[in-house]
């Protein structure tokens, strides 16, 4: 495997298997050396738990970058989660100005919105500067929801192959490079992930599970990073993230118990032999 350092941003949900406790471990078990920096550090994710404590990181960022630059800290790969605020969009961006290596990738989840709405913290301006970190990174994976919001195209729950090339060809007008959009379903009993890169398109189909979990979105957007940095193509990086995805939510299935998250750690192994 290859060795590279991959620095991943976004908030640490202390209990609920998502953002940055998914990322670490997925990330590490690919094999990189990974860093993060915590956005904001909560008790438990927001779906589903009430009461959770919140310490927003927006102030200290500056400082941890710019110890980094100072020690010559640099990254093969940036990859980026939930960010709270304009503000931390634009310190993203500096990060991934300052500290890319060359030939570095930037990966950005634009994780804001999802079932054709934002997320309660987000409004129109958040979008607007969510725009210009995915339009100016080398891959992103957007939601349909997500897509839709970045693109100014009406979203829909059903839809043809017609409206996701519509989809694409607005964003690639706005400058994405290569989009791996997430969540495409054709057919009701199957969904997969459309990829466009280098003006091309293909589609990876999977068995659609009659369950949604928190934290899949985390999952996916780990393991494909993983998959990719590991010398993976776009779209097998795309494939095998998805087939990981569906393992986890696999895993988890029939545990009433466990409706905050997805049970990845079990099915690691899963992941480590897809990437040998």
């Amino acid at each position: 495997m290859n060795y590279k350092r991959v620095l991943t941003i976004q908030d640490i949900s202390c209990f609920g298997q998502c953002s940055l406790t998914v990322a670490l471990p997925i990330l590490s078990a690919a094999g990189l050396e990974t860093v993060i920096l915590p956005s904001a550090v909560l008790s438990t994710h927001t779906g589903g738990f009430t009461g959770f404590t919140v310490r927003d990181l927006t102030d200290d960022i500056p400082g941890i970058a710019a110890h980094w630059k100072k020690e010559n800290i640099s990254f093969d790969a940036i990859y980026t989660g939930y960010l709270g605020s304009i503000q931390q969009i634009n310190q993203v961006k500096d990060i991934i100005k300052t500290l890319s290596k060359p030939g570095a990738v930037s990966i950005v989840d634009p994780a804001m919105a999802d079932n054709g709405k934002l997320y309660g913290a987000f409004n129109d301006e958040y979008v607007e500067e969510m725009k210009t970190l995915v339009y100016s990174s080398d891959i992103t994976l957007p939601n349909i929801t997500e897509a839709a919001f970045l693109t100014g195209i009406e979203y829909k729950e059903k839809y043809d192959k017609a409206y996701i090339d519509r989809i694409f060809a607005a964003m690639a007008d706005n400058g994405a490079k290569t989009v791996v959009l997430t969540g495409v379903s054709y057919t009701e009993k199957t969904t997969g992930v459309a990829v466009y890169e280098n003006g091309e398109y293909s589609y990876y189909e999977h068995k659609k599970l009659p369950v949604s979990s928190h934290g899949t979105g985390d999952v996916y957007a780990s393991a494909f990073t993983g998959a990719y940095l590991q010398g993976k193509s776009i779209f097998d990086a795309a494939a095998i993230a998805a087939d990981y995805t569906v393992k986890c939510i696999e895993n988890t299935a029939g545990d009433e118990s466990h409706r905050y998250g997805v049970k990845f750690e079990p099915v690691l192994g899963y992941l480590i032999d897809r990437l040998k």
